[in-house]
């Protein structure tokens, strides 16, 4: 019985490193995602000439989630709901970002580009584009270093944890 506890318990937190070594590895990805995405609505807005919902939902069309379920719900939101830009980009990120491995300083970055989504004209809109990608190559780079410096830590420390947690159980 003993054994199968140890077991059960190595195996667990060999899951929690490996899981907290996923997210850190997770994040750089769906930064790069993020980044692709709205310059893709960039072009959509500015070449494409689309309305913000339907340029929207053909990226939703494009990416993986949970970048897609962010530009979908904001989709739905500008046409079912008719809500505002503002509201319906807020309220796409908070009812999205559970989903997701970013931190709250991304998620700054994206509702600070949501306060002028839709006010100004095509070039001011490019530009805070452009602004809001500069923001999140920085973070992208810095999530970068973190999953260089964390990854294998997370993993050991799983594994070492379970092995000490077994040899203080014995």
């Amino acid at each position: 019985m003993k054994l199968l506890g140890a077991i059960f318990i190595f195996m667990a937190t060999t899951w929690i490193g490996f899981e907290l070594a996923r997210r850190l590895s997770e994040r750089p990805r769906q930064l790069r995602q993020l980044k692709v995405a709205l310059q893709s609505l960039e072009a959509e807005m500015l070449y494409g000439l689309s309305p913000l919902a339907e340029a929207t939902e053909n990226i939703a069309k494009q990416f993986p989630q949970p970048v897609a379920s962010l530009f979908e719900r904001f989709s739905f939101r500008l046409r079912e709901k008719e809500d505002s830009v503002y509201e319906a980009w807020h309220e796409a990120i908070k009812e999205t970002w559970g989903y997701t491995d970013l931190l709250q300083s991304e998620q700054e970055v994206l509702l600070q580009f949501g306060t002028t989504l839709g006010q100004h004209d095509r070039e001011q809109q490019q530009k805070q584009i452009r602004l809001t990608l500069a923001h999140l190559e920085r973070e992208e780079g810095e999530a970068k270093e973190r999953q260089h410096r964390y990854e294998r830590m997370m993993k050991s420390l799983g594994v070492l944890t379970g092995l000490l947690l077994i040899i203080l159980m014995l």
